[in-house]
């Protein structure tokens, strides 16, 4: 099956004012961020990318841009609204050390499966849009391209976060586990039977053994190796990032 890259956006003005950005217009990497992107570019150059897919706010669309400029592949950056920021409503836009005092924020923290935002989606309603998103789009990568495929997804720390929960079959409660980063790298490789999350929170080191195999294509199995198996390149593993 073919494999996502979901890439979570740079550092952006407002992750750097500590404010709530959620779907606020506007609102763009700052230099911090605009050099984690560049790194992102330089981590996926020398894959050969089948797919770019972007949430449409600024932050991820310039993301996604320093990925695909200096590409010699013609790779273009696409759309996908279900990959947008969790609508967050009434809390758009106010400082998190505010919002950490309200009392949705614990509900958010401990059960967020019954959170709802007010004026804005519930927590399981922006999983349920961004795992049918990354979904969709992998099926369509592969029924294209084939399955050695290897696709970008950039989005938002709470939509991986839930699209990394799903794939490690999790519930929503659970996915505050999970950390996401900006400018992070987290890798799943979904097959018939269930999904496998290669890396998670990445933020450095190399990524070439994601490159297809040159003669043969991957064998599509659903099936885990008994004792871990031997993996897909050795010390290329190695520089991995952090797991969460």
């Amino acid at each position: 099956m073919a494999t996502v890259i979901l890439a979570r956006h740079g550092r952006s003005t407002a992750n750097a004012a500590g404010t709530l950005a959620g779907r606020t217009k506007g609102v763009h990497l700052d230099d911090t961020g605009i050099a984690q992107a560049h790194g992102i570019a330089e981590r996926v150059a020398e894959l050969p990318l089948s797919a770019l897919v972007s949430s449409p706010l600024e932050r991820c669309r310039e993301t996604a841009r320093e990925i695909a400029r200096g590409r010699d592949d013609g790779l273009t950056v696409v759309t996908e609204r279900a990959l947008l920021e969790c609508d967050y409503g009434a809390w758009t836009g106010r400082p998190l050390k505010e919002l950490a005092k309200q009392p949705l924020w614990k509900t958010v923290q401990q059960h967020p499966s019954a959170a709802r935002f007010p004026e804005g989606e519930s927590m399981t309603q922006m999983m349920a849009r961004g795992v049918e998103a990354v979904r969709r789009w992998d099926a369509r990568v592969e029924e294209e391209h084939g399955p050695d495929a290897v696709w970008v997804a950039v989005s938002h720390g709470d939509v991986i976060k839930s699209v990394l929960a799903d794939a490690l079959g999790m519930h929503l409660d659970q996915f505050q586990r999970i950390v996401v980063d900006p400018a992070s790298l987290s890798i799943v490789r979904y097959t018939p039977l269930r999904p496998f999350v290669v890396s998670t929170n990445s933020t450095a080191g190399d990524l070439s053994y994601l490159k297809p195999p040159k003669r043969r294509r991957r064998r599509v199995s659903s099936d885990a190796a008994v004792g871990g198996g031997a993996g897909d390149g050795g010390s290329a593993r190695t520089g991995r990032g952090r797991t969460a």
